[in-house]
């Protein structure tokens, strides 16, 4: 079973949003600070940490360190001074520094450097090599006589440095803490660097302070993110959370009528904010308007359309009323036999059908198709229908009738509807006829035991089409056992749902499937075999058809 999502407001995803945004701001902001604040400490300490080094520098006797460093660099010194190391005895360089005149130099050198570690206030403060990788430790006060001459490891970041090059200041964390460190070229009187002065301040409580500081900014940030989120969402509830639920629940209650609307129920809210919100406001309402205008006019035009409905329905009865309905209609007579069905399009239909007796030896038939569908064809199919009858029980050949019907019809058609006829007149004493077609379908004839086919004759033009028209005419005979069968365009030219037409040849096919049917059985299985072959496709013409079965004249006792 698929769950319905849990639904979040609104307002929550919007304090969310913010909250996040503050929070992403204020974080930010203080890594951005600490960052800034530590950078200005590391360059402030590293400045004055080289200054320091360079002044320490300048008060050192290069020549004296040059000379120094051969001796200790020498092998003489180097062999000494791993017996002294072995044997732990700092004599033996004391000694060897006595005996070269190198140990009051020596002393001196220490007693400088000592006091500018006390006087600069650094950690330490000492004379190294770190050209090309090689370091070599040369004089460091807080050491004692057995560190001279040490090779110590160059740090990977010293390694590319060439003799006389300066050294750039770094802060680092070593074992003693953090330290800034700066190097400083000792030269001789050539101006050749000999060693370096190295100097190291511990910035130990230095970056206790920058921790603090950070503490400071988390604090503030903290604080002002507090009062951001709050002004922020007070804000926000006040200039787009309250009007949006004001809009939202009046919006709700609307819809919840379902019907019955009026003016009366258009929202009206104490919005006048000059936004977004503002103009949604006006468009709902707007909206809203237009909704009761519509719904009152739907209802105006659904009780518009019911009463069109109903009047249909009654033109519809009135309409199967006009054409013939009761089988048999001559129950006294036997010579023939006849039915006729009419299945509109829509409401009310254009196709129409009628028999009638003339005399008592005479058969009046019609099938008739107006032009166009709907009332307006109605109207003209009662018009024609009426003209036609009267006329023929006037007397005269079917041409006579066309022509005169013509003329009628033709008098104040601006609508410029036609109708296609087929008219006969039957003697039924002795089966002949004459029939004239005006622009109709050919009728189907079956004699005796045979199988229907089609009459083909050439047509007269359709009634009302313009004034002046003659009709031709034909003669028949019709002996017993014969059916005649006319039918309007709407059987041939049904389609199904690929626009494929049912035809005459289908036509008269379902005819014969059973050919000597009484003439409403024929009748029913023309419809059925139509239905089955039109499937879900839409009926887009009227369905009319007629059959009339000839059984001769009857005999009438003496």
């Amino acid at each position: 079973m698929k769950h319905k999502s849990r639904r979040v407001s609104l307002s929550l995803r919007l304090n969310l949003l913010v909250i996040a945004i503050i929070f992403v701001l204020a974080g930010g902001l203080t890594f951005i600070a600490y960052n800034i604040n530590g950078e200005r400490v590391d360059r402030y300490y590293k400045q004055t940490t080289s200054y320091d080094a360079g002044t320490v520098a300048a008060f050192l006797d290069g020549d004296w360190f040059a000379r120094f460093l051969d001796t200790i660099r020498s092998e003489e010194y180097q062999a000494l001074r791993a017996r002294a190391i072995e044997a732990q005895d700092e004599e033996m360089i004391r000694d060897y520094l006595t005996a070269n005149g190198w140990y009051d130099g020596y002393r001196e050198n220490c007693r400088i450097l000592s006091d500018f570690r006390d006087r600069l206030g650094a950690l330490y403060v000492y004379t190294v090599t770190l050209e090309g990788g090689d370091g070599f430790t040369v004089i460091d006060p807080d050491e004692d006589l057995l560190y001279i001459g040490t090779r110590i490891p160059v740090p990977p970041e010293f390694a590319h440095i060439k003799k006389g090059e300066r050294i750039e200041p770094t802060v680092s964390v070593t074992e003693s803490g953090w330290l800034c460190s700066a190097y400083e070229n000792v030269v001789d009187r050539s101006g050749e660097s000999v060693c370096q002065v190295g100097v190291d301040i511990d910035m130990t409580d230095v970056k206790a302070e920058h921790r603090q500081f950070l503490y400071h900014m988390v604090s503030f940030a903290a604080v002002l993110l507090v009062g951001a989120v709050a002004a922020c969402m007070l804000l926000m509830h006040r200039m787009a959370i309250k009007p949006l639920a004001m809009l939202s629940e009046a919006t709700v209650g609307f819809a919840a009528r379902g019907e019955g609307f009026t003016k009366d129920e258009i929202i009206d809210l104490p919005i006048t904010a000059n936004n977004e919100i503002g103009d949604l406001y006006q468009v709902i309402r707007s909206m809203q308007g237009r909704i009761v205008e519509y719904l009152e006019n739907l209802t105006r035009v659904t009780a518009e359309k019911e009463r069109i409905s109903t009047e249909l329905n009654v033109a519809t009865q009135i309409q199967a009323d006009m054409l013939p309905r009761i089988f048999p209609p001559f129950p006294e007579r036997h010579d023939f036999d006849i039915y006729a069905t009419m299945n509109p399009a829509k409401e009310v239909g254009g196709d129409f059908y009628d028999f009638f007796l003339i005399d008592e030896d005479h058969l009046g038939l019609v099938m008739a198709d107006v032009s166009g569908k709907g009332v307006p064809a109605a109207l003209f199919m009662v018009i024609a229908k009426t003209l036609i009858k009267n006329r023929a029980m006037m007397g005269g050949g079917p041409a006579e009738i066309l022509r005169y019907v013509n003329e009628q019809l033709c008098e104040g058609n601006e609508a410029e509807l036609f109708v296609t006829v087929w008219l006969a007149i039957v003697e039924l004493s002795t089966g002949k006829g004459l029939a004239a077609n005006a622009g109709h379908e050919h009728p189907a004839i079956r004699r005796g035991d045979g199988q229907y086919e089609l009459v083909v004759y050439r047509h007269s033009p359709a009634v009302a089409t313009m004034e002046g028209l003659k009709f031709r005419e034909h003669s028949f005979e019709l002996h017993p056992g014969d059916s005649l069968f006319v039918y309007t365009d709407g059987v041939a030219e049904a389609t199904d749902a690929s626009n494929e037409l049912f035809g005459t040849d289908r036509m008269l096919a379902s005819l014969n499937r059973n050919s000597d049917a009484e003439p409403k059985q024929l009748l029913v299985n023309v419809k059925e075999d139509l239905d089955r072959f039109v499937g879900s496709a839409p009926q887009f013409d009227d369905i009319t058809m007629l059959c009339m079965h000839y059984n001769g004249p009857e005999v009438k006792d003496p």
